[in-house]
């Protein structure tokens, strides 16, 4: 190998080495959404996948934000309305509603947004922790993320998988 080739390799390995010191380990990366007038957001890596909503079957007593289950390729899935979690009034699915699909471990559920916003970096220094009224385990509410334009509310994924029903 030449000396001119070995310094080409060199330097790309040290770039890529520096490229990595990009504490990632310092950013969160969420995905936000809208329920209502409130923007939450959840790990991305959570997500199994977002679609558009699809034909479900209701499952009879279930409360009433669970809307039954759907079959997303060969899986029967249960799919839940946050905005009926969320004590909001339930809301007509238009254009922009979406059915996300939030997977940890063994536990998978299928969510009803409003819509979507955007894949989100974070540093989680700029990650508070949960209002004190909502401190605890109990609590659906893992911190709150601050941008310069704007507070979002980051959703623990365990607990909104947790069958309470």
């Amino acid at each position: 190998m030449s000396d001119k080739l070995k310094q080409i390799i060199s330097k790309q390995a040290k770039q890529a080495s520096e490229l990595s010191i990009d504490h990632s380990e310092d950013i969160v990366q969420l995905v936000g959404f809208v329920i209502g007038e409130e923007e939450y957001a959840v790990p991305i890596l959570s997500i199994q996948e977002i679609i558009k909503p699809i034909s479900w079957t209701r499952v009879p007593q279930t409360p009433k934000y669970i809307l039954g289950v759907f079959n997303l390729r060969g899986s029967v899935i249960p799919l839940i309305d946050l905005r009926t979690k969320f004590g909001l009034s339930p809301k007509k699915h238009n254009e922009e509603t979406r059915f996300f699909v939030l997977k940890e471990g063994d536990d998978v559920a299928g969510f009803v947004i409003d819509r979507l916003t955007m894949a989100l970096r974070i540093s989680k220094k700029n990650i508070g922790p949960a209002p004190d009224t909502m401190a605890g385990d109990e609590s659906m509410i893992d911190g709150v993320g601050k941008q310069a334009d704007r507070i979002l509310t980051i959703l623990k994924v365990n607990k909104l998988l947790e069958r309470d029903f």
